[in-house]
């Protein structure tokens, strides 16, 4: 009889180099039963709206509507609302899909009566830079134990990457908080399971994601995402960890000791004991650097360390700001 109708929704901004392998990726995946995309576009500085309206001007299954904030929640919330069918499955600009992601997902949805299924973001980067960053997404020891960067058990988890929903358990809780312009998909996962929902994981469902490749974009992308985590453990103090709070006390930690220890320099004496623990801090990355790089290519590999040392510090530093 066919699978149900799905509705597959993302929002972009400056995607050119992405978005048609990623919208081509969503159009031919392995999934019987009607699929449709809709693409909410914000205000961009390259060729993504234009784009996007080439693609749905040959493609009817691919809608493009307008997101005049360029914000993430107010994107998604109006490409949900263009949606027509009650499977609701999540994209990305930055990711791509494997053949079989919608049925994985759909079938799953159906098997365990969850709200949400979603699955592992596998990073890949492209130039030596982006491919230490995409080492430091997916270690232990760089951006913490969640289930969906380092994989885990199939079953419950508190979050997914991007996710699958049935659209009565996303419209109950009220869809995307517009408030929350990063950690969004966390914020919403945690009030469906408030609602008494189950957010469902498929460790070996990875979708692949394409991590920032410069040093000036990842770092200020990781202090926006601390920022908004401390934003998120304001309002829901209960969630917050030794994963949330140690990279602001390395961040801590490292800049009083450099402040010290400079001051160690001018003045003599005890002082300069203050760059004891920004010199641990550094031999304590370049020693999970070596295990953790030990098969990439060389020049992603002396890139790692620093890779590590800015996902910390810089997310350290956000969470601070926030």
């Amino acid at each position: 009889m066919g699978m149900p109708a799905v509705s597959v929704f993302m929002t972009v901004r400056d995607e050119e180099r992405d978005l048609a392998d990623c919208v081509a990726r969503i159009l031919a995946q392995d999934y019987d039963g009607d699929l449709e995309l809709v693409v909410a576009v914000g205000p961009s500085h390259d060729r993504t709206r234009e784009i996007a309206d080439a693609l749905a001007a040959d493609e009817p299954r691919l809608t493009v509507v307008d997101n005049p904030t360029g914000l993430t929640p107010h994107g998604l919330n109006a490409a949900v609302s263009a949606a027509k069918h009650d499977y609701l499955v999540r994209a990305d600009g930055h990711a791509l899909y494997p053949s079989d992601y919608v049925a994985r997902v759909v079938a799953e949805l159906e098997r365990t009566g969850a709200a949400n299924v979603g699955g592992r973001m596998e990073p890949v980067g492209h130039g030596p830079f982006g491919r230490a960053v995409a080492r430091a997404m997916s270690s232990r020891f760089g951006i913490g134990g969640a289930a969906f960067h380092v994989g885990g058990d199939p079953g419950p988890q508190p979050t997914v990457y991007l996710g699958a929903f049935r659209r009565s358990a996303f419209k109950a809780v009220g869809g995307y908080d517009e408030y929350f312009v990063r950690a969004q998909d966390w914020e919403l996962n945690l009030r469906l399971r408030q609602a008494g929902e189950t957010v469902w994981f498929l460790p070996d469902l990875a979708v692949v994601y394409h991590p920032r490749e410069t040093w000036r974009d990842f770092a200020r992308q990781q202090y926006k995402t601390g920022q908004w985590r401390r934003k998120v453990i304001r309002r829901y103090p209960q969630t917050a960890s030794v994963r949330y709070l140690a990279p602001p006390a390395a961040a801590v930690a490292t800049g009083a000791g450099l402040v010290v220890g400079a001051v160690g320099l001018v003045t003599g004496g005890w002082p300069l004991l203050g760059f004891v623990a920004p010199a641990a801090y550094g031999l304590g990355v370049l020693a999970v650097s070596a295990v953790e790089g030990r098969d990439l290519d060389a020049a992603a590999r002396v890139r790692l360390p620093l890779a590590i040392g800015t996902l910390h510090l810089t997310w350290g530093a956000g969470f601070l700001r926030g």
